[in-house]
């Protein structure tokens, strides 16, 4: 995996108003930790953040922070955004050590044609999107690769499947689908259903709002003859 260098400035101050000066000026604030170290509050500029984590390796790049004139390999760990325009707030850089395995999420990214079931009009349900693994920071996989061209309907490919790169390790359910060969009509039906199931609720809930207090029909005095 490719390592990117991030100049990092120190000495920002903390606090909503700064922070938001920051971002007007382009810069992003962020906080360095880990390895029992103290944690740094830093700014990192906008414009070269967003190149280092738009390589192959995503979020998982490993990055150089140039901190006051040291370098400390890091991953983002976390990255806050704005909820609504969707901007980045903060970064957490997470300092991590060559020679020590950490857990970081990888992309599950599906490749080739599952013949079989598009020619029976089948549907390839994309079940996980991510796995969890691992891995020393310069085994971290880009991606993990999912053949599915010999998927069948009916059939599945599950995290026992996956042929994991060397020094690479899960500890998700060996069960867990991550792909699976749905027939279409099943899928339909089952669409179906759940818009009976919906329709039937709203019924019920329709005739209790419309049913007199204390559940019972109205009723004359009783007194009536034939």
């Amino acid at each position: 995996m490719a390592e990117i260098t991030l100049p990092a400035a120190t000495g920002r101050a903390t606090g909503t108003r700064p922070s938001r000066r920051l971002r007007a000026e382009g810069r992003i604030p962020a906080t360095v930790y880990g390895l029992g170290r103290e944690a740094v509050s830093v700014s990192v500029d906008w414009r070269e953040l967003r190149q280092a984590l738009t390589t192959e390796a995503g979020l998982n790049a490993l990055i150089n922070l140039e901190v006051d004139g040291k370098t400390e390999l890091t991953i983002v760990k976390e990255l806050q955004r704005d909820p609504i325009k969707r901007g980045v707030l903060h970064v957490d850089f997470l300092r991590v050590s060559r020679d020590v395995a950490i857990e970081v999420d990888v992309p599950v990214v599906l490749h080739g044609e599952a013949e079989e079931v598009t020619r029976n009009d089948g549907v390839v349900e994309h079940m996980l999107f991510s796995l969890t693994v691992r891995a020393k920071p310069g085994s971290i996989p880009n991606e993990i690769a999912v053949d599915i061209s010999e998927l069948t309907i009916g059939g599945a490919i599950r995290v026992a499947d996956l042929s994991l790169p060397e020094g690479v390790e899960t500890d998700a359910d060996p069960d867990e689908p991550i792909v699976i060969g749905a027939a279409a009509r099943a899928a339909e039906e089952e669409v179906a259903e759940e818009a009976a199931e919906g329709e039937e609720a709203a019924g019920e809930a329709a005739g209790e709002e419309s049913a007199p207090a204390g559940g019972e029909e109205p009723s004359g005095d009783g007194s009536s003859e034939g």
